[in-house]
């Protein structure tokens, strides 16, 4: 059961398929789950404090169990970003369209940013190119050159736009995070092919192909 407690994140993706072949309320059943069902669930069972001791850490980090869930993630966020270019062709009530966007959206947050965040953490090339095109479909690749070079190196200090500051507003931190992740990944960038002695316009320049794409 402890593994296949993971798969309970493709329930968002069978919400967002019924908000995509149904209409009325039910285009917002994603949003009802993410933001009714699963906080409720959270307040009616106690967390699980529970850490995985360090020989299941181990058993944890050969297992291909786990990147298999992940790539399934990809699969499918690339799958429902296809069939959301199709069903908002169709003849829809505003309502219908707002329900249909907004469950995309939240399947791009969930699916694109977390799991794309997971796998711009790996060594591996390819995963790395997995996590790209998840971020890609929340238009968020400047995450990984500002996450991974930036954040963790300034983080929860003044130098670190993705760090919320004591009491501020979160809408405003989400602009000022949002902004200064951005402009900070082109330095970044900039900073690191400088050092490696090549030009700014240059396809080895990520934040240039990021766009691009």
């Amino acid at each position: 059961m402890s593994k296949l407690k993971y798969l309970s994140a493709f329930l968002l993706a069978a919400t967002v398929y019924v908000s995509f072949t149904n209409v009325g309320i039910w285009t917002y059943l994603p949003l009802l789950f993410s933001f009714g069902l699963i906080p409720l669930v959270e307040l009616l069972f106690k967390p699980d404090a529970k850490n995985l001791s360090e020989e299941e850490k181990k058993k944890a980090a050969t297992d291909s169990y786990f990147n298999l869930v992940l790539y399934a993630v990809v699969i499918l966020q690339v799958a429902f970003v296809i069939y959301f270019l199709m069903v908002i062709q169709e003849n829809l009530s505003t309502s219908d369209l707002i329900g249909r966007i907004i469950s995309m959206g939240i399947l791009c947050g969930i699916f694109g940013i977390n799991v794309g965040h997971e796998l711009g953490h790996r060594s591996n090339r390819f995963e790395q190119f997995l996590g790209e095109i998840l971020l890609l479909s929340s238009l968020e690749t400047h995450f990984l050159p500002y996450h991974n070079s930036g954040h963790h190196h300034n983080v929860a200090t003044p130098k670190d736009p993705a760090t919320a500051r004591k009491g501020e507003i979160v809408f405003l931190f989400w602009f000022r995070s949002q902004i200064g992740s951005y402009l900070q990944a082109w330095k970044i960038e900039n900073d690191r092919l400088h050092k490696k002695g090549k030009s700014f316009l240059s396809f080895s320049n990520k934040m240039l192909i990021y766009t691009l794409k």
